[in-house]
């Protein structure tokens, strides 16, 4: 479906989070409401909260904290206005015990009066940047949800949690790959800079084409794999964690908010 045929206006970060709410919006929010900031979401009981509040603390390049609320909160004034956490993500994961049970549109039906949820910045935020300095983001063009991948890059445990790092992966031409570095580097709050380029088997991936989360772009044979810290990451912190019971966004399906991107931008 083309932009000029969607049923809601891709652009308004309202607009598509009612389209996730009711159901319209099922897929990534890669390329939509440009110029705002996505985030990913790591919904845990309280009694869980503070831990991973300082996982957060310890590990802020896939984890950069933008936003917390209170126990039982669907609502978040710092995200946006007309927001609800349980319906306007086009998919949620639930985990239990350590695993993904389910993914599901809705998570109102399951919410508890315990739940916090934790925002964390996602680097679909700079592919509006990246894409207005003229540098093109693959996934996007072709349609694809970002291609993300599980690595041998230990994290710092901290508050229960630990595990390992999660990447996502744009190729770059050698010369597009540094400006790239320079745009995202403005972002710290949406995973700033990438932490490898290269070799993929340095970071413990095996296979480029066989991404563990998203789809496979294509990788031209005079460009280079760039990858960057990821929000999918908590989610494979989870399941070796083995937390009891946590929402989350599924991968690529992001919270769109009201906050500019320039809000995150340093100068």
């Amino acid at each position: 479906m083309t932009p000029t045929t969607l049923p809601y206006a891709e652009n308004d970060p309202r607009a598509v989070r009612l389209a996730a709410r009711d159901g319209t919006l099922v897929g990534p929010t890669a390329g939509l409401a440009k110029g705002y900031v996505q985030v990913n979401l790591v919904i845990l009981p309280e009694a869980q909260a503070n831990g991973f509040l300082r996982f957060c603390q310890a590990n802020p390049r896939p984890c950069p904290l933008l936003a917390v609320t209170e126990p039982g909160e669907r609502i978040c004034g710092a995200l946006g206005e007309d927001l609800d956490i349980a319906r306007d993500v086009p998919a949620y994961g639930i985990y239990r015990d350590g695993r993904l049970a389910e993914t599901v549109h809705d998570v109102a039906g399951i919410w508890r009066d315990d739940l916090v949820t934790f925002a964390l910045g996602c680097s679909f935020t700079f592919e509006h940047a990246l894409a207005l300095d003229g540098l093109p983001v693959r996934h996007i063009d072709e349609g694809r949800n970002v291609p993300m991948y599980n690595t041998s890059v230990p994290l710092i445990p901290a508050g229960g949690f630990g595990g390992r790092l999660v990447v996502s992966m744009r190729p770059y031409r050698a010369a597009d790959a540094i400006r790239a570095i320079q745009i995202t580097s403005r972002y710290p709050q949406a995973h700033g800079a990438p932490v490898h380029f290269g070799d993929p088997a340095l970071i413990g991936i095996p296979d480029i084409g066989t991404p563990d989360y998203g789809d496979a772009v294509t990788i031209g044979e005079d460009e280079i794999p760039v990858f960057w810290a990821c929000g999918v990451t908590p989610q494979q912190v989870l399941v070796e964690s083995a937390i009891e019971f946590a929402i989350t966004h599924s991968p690529g399906h992001m919270l769109i908010t009201d906050i500019p991107d320039s809000r995150l931008a340093l100068l």
